[in-house]
């Protein structure tokens, strides 16, 4: 009776070892393949995004297509590596971005930035035009404010294979920009 007690406790335990291994592989595949999440450190992308917003970025889209203009993304940064920043896609491959009196252009017109602070001036560092490259893609942070934020006007035209994920649900904080993110 005793020695059937101990092979009922062996094969359970067993069990629970498989089902917790089961579980961490799940867990490593789903992170590694499909989808992540991220802090946002910063008011680069300010007011879309604020300072220890917690989202989740999609990563099983970027194996089927590119970001679309528009997008917010999740990249290693190319100034330094071991970051990452979070910028929103203006100007895709084959595309020419230009900044003048403060307004970006995107193929020669105007765009439209619903999601910029009003009146919002986007300064230039040096370079005002740029062709993006194909395979490449223009980021900028959604505070135009001087200094606010490093995106393609600071270090150029972001490789598509930099981009690590497209954010699109903001999780943390439980308020009223808790959901989908424009």
């Amino acid at each position: 009776m005793e020695e059937e007690n101990k092979n009922d406790i062996k094969k359970e335990t067993i069990e629970w070892i498989k089902s917790i291994l089961l579980a961490v592989v799940i867990a490593v595949l789903i992170k590694t393949f499909i989808f992540n999440t991220t802090y946002v450190l910063g008011n680069s992308m300010y007011p879309t995004l604020h300072e220890k917003d917690r989202l989740f970025a999609n990563k099983i889209s970027l194996y089927f297509s590119s970001p679309n203009r528009g997008d917010v993304v999740v990249l290693k940064a190319p100034d330094n590596p071991s970051k990452d920043y979070i910028k929103r896609v203006i100007g895709l491959g084959g595309d020419i971005v230009e900044i003048k009196d403060g307004k970006v252009y995107v193929n020669g017109e105007v765009l439209k930035e619903d999601y910029i602070e009003k009146d919002s001036f986007t300064h230039i560092y040096g370079e005002s035009y740029w062709e993006v490259p194909k395979g490449q893609v223009f980021v900028l942070g959604d505070n135009r404010e001087e200094g606010a934020s490093k995106d393609s006007r600071y270090f150029g035209c972001v490789s598509l294979k930099s981009i690590k994920g497209i954010t699109g649900f903001r999780y943390f904080p439980f308020d009223d920009r808790f959901g989908k993110i424009y």
